[in-house]
C-alpha cells in the first residue's frame, strides 16, 4: 500500500524553503539543501513532498545500480550493459535513518561465500538506490561520523566503494542531497555543510491567519489523505510541468561577465574559503533564471542566490548567527549593475502561487522576485540583555568584587574574552560511548587491536583470525579444492580502538568572588574555549552554575554547544559560593545521564576559586560539605578537572585541595591554553595524583 504524502504546494507559506527544494528540481547541480529550524516547522513534510514533482527517470532494465541507458556506468556491478530502450520510472526519495549501519549505507558483501567460494556477492546499500534520486537524512547533525565520512567520499566523487578483505567494488552514488535538522540539538561538522549547495533557515509563522491556515490543511489531510491530495492535484501537475519547462531551458540560460563579476565580488567580499561557493552560486543563479522563464541571469538572480548558497559557508565558529547582512551584499551587487535592461519574458501560465490553492491562499509556489528579505542576521549583535554595545558600556557600572564571604549583590553579565585552543581533557581508560573524538574507546572503526568471536551478527571480519581457526580443522571437513572450508564457528570480529564524544559538564562559580569584570571575563573566555573544544569533538555539554543559596542546571546535558554559549553569555555573577551544593547538583545530573545513556562517560569540569561559604538549604559547614560531596563523586568513578581562577599574588591553593579530594588535575587558567609553558593535561585521573595536591598547585601557580 503505497503512502499519500502532503502535496508539496498545499504547504503553507516557507517560501525560501519551497524555492530552494525546486531550484534542485530544476538543476541537481545545485548541490542539495540543507534545512535548519525549530521543530514542527514542515521541514520534513516539504522534503518528502518533493519526489512527487521530479520528472521520472530511464534506467537500464533489471541494473539494481539505475544506470541511464544512454550512458551506463561501464564499471556498473550488474554491468556490461547492452545497447537498448529503458525503462521510466519515477525519481526515489531514498530516506538515511540517523542509526543506519555503514553496511546499510553502502551495501553488505556476503563474507561467507566471498571465502568459501571466491565470488563478489554484493548487496547494493542505500546509496546505490538514491543514485540519480534525493537522499534525505532527517536530523542529519545526529548522524555518526563514520556515516558523514562515507556521504563525504560519495558525494565528492559520485561514486560509492566497498574495499573489504580484498574484495572490490564499484557503483555510481550521484544523488541530491537533503537534510533537515534542528540546531538546538548541535551543528554539523564544517566539511559536510560545505556539501551542501543551499541552506535555509525556517520557524513556524506568528500570523494568526497563516497558522490556522496550516492547522485546517494538515486535520484535512490527516482526515482523508488520498481526497486532500487529490484536491491539490492539478496544482502539482502544473508545478512538475514547470520544473520540467526549466529542466529544458537551463541550458539555453546565459551567464554573463557582469552576473560572474557578482558573484566573485560577493563571495570574496563575505571572506568564503574556497570556490565551491561561486560555483554553487553560479548554478542558483543560473537555475532562477531558467525558474523564472528567462534565458539571461540578472542581478536579483545573484542576490538570491547569495542568500541561499552562503550562510553556512561564511561562519567561523559554531557560536556565530548564520545568516548574511543584506545591506552589505546590496553594496556589493550595487558595484556592478546590469549593463542594459533585458525584455521582460512571456506572462508566465498562473500557477498555484497566484490564486492560493484549494483550501484557501497561502500554498502552491513561491515565486521568484529576486530577494525576499530573510531577516537571517541582524546589523550589529546587541548585548545579551537586549541593550545595544555602546549603551552598555555607558550604562552598566564597573561591578565591584566582593570577597568569599560577602553577600554580594548581583552584577550585570559581562561579555567572555577571545576563546582559545585549550589542551586535550580526555577521560582515562576504554569506553564504549558514542563515537567522538575526545577519549578512547571501543569503536566500529578505528585501529585493529585484535579479534573476537562475534557477539550477534559479523560486522568486521578480521580475516587473519578466522583463517587462523579454520586451518585446523580443514582435514576432518574434507576439504578438496583451493578453497577454505569455513564455518559460523570460525568467523572472528574484528575489535577496533578509536575515539568516543563524551559527557563534558560544566559547574561554573557565578558567585561575588568572580565578579570582577576582567576575570569573570576570562572565566568565560575559557569556558567557551571548552565549549568550541567539545563540539570539535562531538561531545554533549550541559551547564551548572552555583552562586547565592543554590547551584542551577542552567543548560541540560544537550549536543548544542551554540545553546550552552548564549547561557554563558547571559550568566550574571554575585552572592556567596554554595560549592558544596553545586557540586552535589552535578551528581545528581550525572546519576540521571548515566540512566538515560551508560555507555556515554562523563568528564566533570568545575570552574572555580575554590571558596566556600554557604551550604545552602543542605546546611552545616561550606567547606566540610564541599569536601564531602567532591569525595562522593570521585568514589563513583566520575573522571573530573578543576579549573583554577584564583588570581593576585597571595594564593590560598584551596582549588587545588578541591581537586585533590575529586581525584582530578587542577589546571589555572593560563596553564588551560595549548600554546601555554604549562605540562600538557592528557588524562583526567581518577586517583589523586601529586599535581593535585594543594601545595603543588600552589608552587605551579606561582
Amino acid at each position: 500500500m503505497s503512502i499519500t504524502h502532503f502535496p508539496f504546494t498545499a504547504v503553507v507559506g516557507q517560501d525560501d524553503l519551497r524555492l530552494a527544494l525546486l531550484l534542485n528540481a530544476v538543476s541537481p547541480a545545485v548541490g542539495g539543501v540543507l534545512v535548519r529550524g525549530e521543530k514542527g516547522t514542515a521541514k520534513s513534510t516539504a522534503v518528502r513532498a518533493l519526489s512527487a514533482l521530479l520528472p521520472q527517470v530511464d534506467v537500464v532494465p533489471g541494473c539494481r545500480f539505475s544506470c541511464a541507458p544512454g550512458a551506463p556506468d561501464p564499471a556498473c556491478p550488474d554491468g556490461p550493459h547492452e545497447p537498448g530502450p529503458g525503462a521510466a520510472r519515477p525519481a526515489r526519495m531514498v530516506e538515511l535513518p540517523v542509526g543506519a549501519s555503514e553496511d546499510r549505507l553502502v551495501g553488505a558483501l556476503d563474507i561467507e561465500r566471498a571465502l568459501s567460494e571466491g565470488v563478489k556477492a554484493f548487496e547494493p546499500g542505500l546509496l546505490a538506490d538514491a543514485h540519480r534520486g534525493i537522499l534525505y537524512v532527517d536530523e542529519v547533525n545526529l548522524l555518526h561520523d563514520h556515516l558523514v565520512d562515507v556521504l563525504l567520499d560519495a558525494a565528492a566523487m559520485g561514486a560509492s566503494y566497498v574495499e573489504r578483505e580484498g574484495v572490490s567494488v564499484r557503483h555510481a552514488a550521484r544523488f541530491l542531497l537533503v537534510g533537515t535538522m534542528n540546531p538546538e540539538e548541535g551543528e554539523l561538522r564544517p566539511q559536510l555543510l560545505d556539501r551542501f549547495g543551499l541552506t535555509v533557515e525556517v520557524a513556524a509563522s506568528r500570523e494568526p491567519a497563516q497558522r490556522v491556515e496550516v492547522v485546517r490543511r494538515r486535520l484535512a489531510y490527516e482526515d482523508d489523505p488520498a481526497g486532500f491530495a487529490s484536491r491539490w492535484a492539478g496544482d502539482e501537475l502544473e508545478v512538475r510541468g514547470r520544473v520540467v519547462a526549466a529542466r529544458a531551458l537551463l541550458p539555453q540560460v546565459v551567464l554573463g561577465d557582469t552576473a560572474l563579476l557578482q558573484i566573485a565580488a560577493t563571495c570574496a567580499g563575505f571572506e568564503v574559503d574556497g570556490m565551491r561557493a561561486d560555483i554553487v552560486m553560479a548554478r542558483t543563479a543560473t537555475a532562477l533564471a531558467a525558474w523564472a522563464g528567462r534565458t539571461s541571469v540578472r542581478k536579483e538572480d545573484v542576490r538570491q542566490a547569495a542568500l541561499l548558497a552562503l550562510p553556512h559557508r561564511r561562519r567561523r565558529n559554531p557560536f556565530d548567527a548564520p545568516g548574511l547582512d543584506e545591506d552589505k551584499l546590496d553594496e556589493i551587487l550595487d558595484r556592478f549593475p546590469d549593463e542594459e535592461p533585458e525584455p521582460e519574458p512571456d506572462p508566465e501560465p498562473e500557477g498555484p502561487d497566484d490564486g492560493g490553492g484549494p483550501d484557501g491562499d497561502g500554498g502552491g509556489v513561491p515565486p521568484q522576485n529576486g530577494g525576499p528579505e530573510t531577516g537571517h542576521a541582524p546589523d550589529a549583535p546587541d548585548a545579551p540583555d537586549g541593550t545595544a554595545p555602546e549603551d552598555r558600556e555607558a550604562t552598566e557600572p564597573e561591578p565591584s568584587a566582593p570577597r568569599g564571604g560577602a553577600d554580594g549583590a548581583e552584577q550585570a553579565a559581562v561579555g567572555a574574552a577571545e576563546p582559545f585552543r585549550t589542551k586535550v581533557l580526555s577521560v582515562p581508560g576504554l569506553g564504549e560511548g558514542a563515537a567522538g573524538r575526545r577519549s578512547r574507546a571501543r569503536t566500529a572503526h578505528g585501529r585493529t587491536t585484535g579479534a573476537q568471536r562475534p557477539r550477534g551478527q559479523l560486522t568486521k571480519l578480521h580475516l587473519a583470525a578466522t583463517v587462523h581457526a579454520a586451518a585446523p580443522h580443514q582435514k576432518a571437513r574434507g576439504r578438496a579444492g583451493r578453497g577454505l572450508v569455513i564455518r559460523k564457528d570460525d568467523l572472528r570480529q574484528a575489535t577496533r580502538e578509536g575515539r568516543e564524544g563524551n559527557l563534558v559538564l560544566f559547574c561554573v562559580d557565578a558567585s561575588g568572588s568572580m565578579a570582577a569584570r576582567q576575570r569573570m571575563s576570562a572565566v568565560k573566555g575559557a569556558v567557551l574555549s571548552l565549549l568550541l573544544d567539545a563540539y570539535q569533538r562531538r561531545d554533549k555539554v550541559g551547564l551548572i552554575t552555583f552562586r547565592g543559596t543554590g547551584a542551577e542546571l542552567a543548560l541540560p546535558p544537550t549536543s548544542s554547544v551554540e545553546a550552552a554559549a548564549a547561557r554563558l553569555e547571559k550568566l550574571p555573577t554575585g552572592g556567596r559560593t554554595p560549592l558544596g551544593p553545586g557540586l552535589l547538583k552535578a551528581h545528581e545530573v550525572l546519576r540521571i545521564e548515566r540512566l538515560r545513556d551508560p555507555s556515554r562517560r562523563p568528564l566533570l569540569v568545575v570552574v572555580t576559586d575554590g571558596r566556600a561559604t554557604s551550604a545552602g538549604a543542605v546546611g552545616g559547614d561550606p567547606r566540610e560539605l564541599s569536601g564531602r560531596s567532591a569525595r562522593l563523586l570521585a568514589a563513583q568513578g566520575i573522571a573530573s578537572v578543576v579549573v583554577d581562577c584564583e588570581s593576585g599574588p597571595v594564593r590560598l591553593g584551596l582549588a587545588g585541595a578541591l581537586a585533590a579530594d575529586l581525584g582530578g588535575p587542577a589546571v589555572t587558567l593560563d596553564g588551560l591554553r595549548a600554546d601555554s609553558l604549562a605540562g600538557l593535561v592528557k588524562n583526567v585521573r581518577t586517583s589523586v595524583t601529586s599535581s593535585a595536591s594543594p601545595h603543588s598547585s600552589t608552587r605551579r601557580a606561582a
